[in-house]
C-alpha cells in the first residue's frame, strides 16, 4: 500500500462512525491526480465508501463484512464539518408525531447548506436546501412540529391543532410560540389559534 493509501485510512479511522472527509485535505501529500486515483482505488478495494461527490467514509467492519455507518452518525459528522443545520423533513416528522401514518419512502432531510444526494450503500440521502424558518429549533419536538404543520398544510393544520397542542411538552410550545414572527403568515396565525385552544 502506497504512503499516500496509508495516511487517508490512518486519518480515516481516527474518526468517529460516520465521519466524512475529502480529498483535497490530502493535497499536501501529493498532486490532485495522485490523490484521486488513491481515492478510486481505495474506494474499490471497499476500504473506503464514497458517499457524495467528494465526500468519503470509511465502513464499518461487521460479521457479515462491511456495512455503510448509520445515516444518523454521517449526518451528525456533516453538519460538524459543515456548520450546516440538517434536520428531518415535514413528512418524517408528521409520522414520528403520530400526525399522519404515511411512511416516507424517501429519505429526505433538510438543510441549510446547498442541496445534494448522498448515498449509503443501497440508502439514498436527499438532502434538500430550505428556507431559514423550516431549520428552526432544530430537531426539537418543536422544531419536528412546526416541519410537520408546514408540511402538512394550513387545512390539515387547522384541523388537528387541538390534537397538536397536546403532543409536546409545554417548554417546547412556548418556542414554538416564540418564533412565530419568523414563520409564513398562515403558520403564525395557526400557531396563535392554538395558542388559544391551551
Amino acid at each position: 500500500m502506497s504512503s499516500l493509501a496509508q495516511h487517508i485510512l490512518t486519518k480515516a479511522n481516527q474518526l468517529p462512525e460516520g465521519g466524512v472527509f475529502s480529498p483535497k485535505e490530502f493535497l499536501h501529500l501529493g498532486s490532485r491526480e495522485a490523490v484521486d486515483q488513491t481515492f478510486t482505488r481505495l474506494v474499490k478495494e471497499k476500504k473506503l465508501l464514497r458517499v457524495g461527490r467528494g465526500l468519503y467514509t470509511l465502513p464499518l467492519q461487521g460479521r457479515f463484512g462491511t456495512r455503510p455507518p448509520s445515516p444518523e452518525r454521517l449526518l451528525a459528522a456533516l453538519t460538524e464539518k459543515t456548520g450546516e443545520t440538517v434536520v428531518s423533513h415535514g413528512a418524517a416528522a408528521a409520522n414520528r408525531l403520530g400526525l399522519t401514518a404515511q411512511v416516507p419512502v424517501r429519505e429526505v432531510f433538510l438543510t441549510s447548506g446547498r442541496s445534494r444526494t448522498l448515498r449509503l450503500g443501497s440508502r439514498v440521502l436527499e438532502i434538500k436546501h430550505a428556507p431559514p424558518w423550516q431549520l428552526l429549533l432544530g430537531e426539537s419536538s418543536g422544531g419536528a412540529l412546526l416541519r410537520a404543520l408546514a408540511w402538512l398544510g394550513p387545512e390539515q393544520a387547522e384541523e388537528l391543532m387541538q390534537q397538536v397542542h397536546e403532543m409536546i411538552p409545554a417548554k417546547e410550545w412556548e418556542a414554538v410560540a416564540a418564533v412565530r414572527s419568523e414563520l409564513p403568515s398562515w403558520l403564525a396565525k395557526t400557531v396563535s389559534q392554538m395558542g388559544q385552544h391551551a
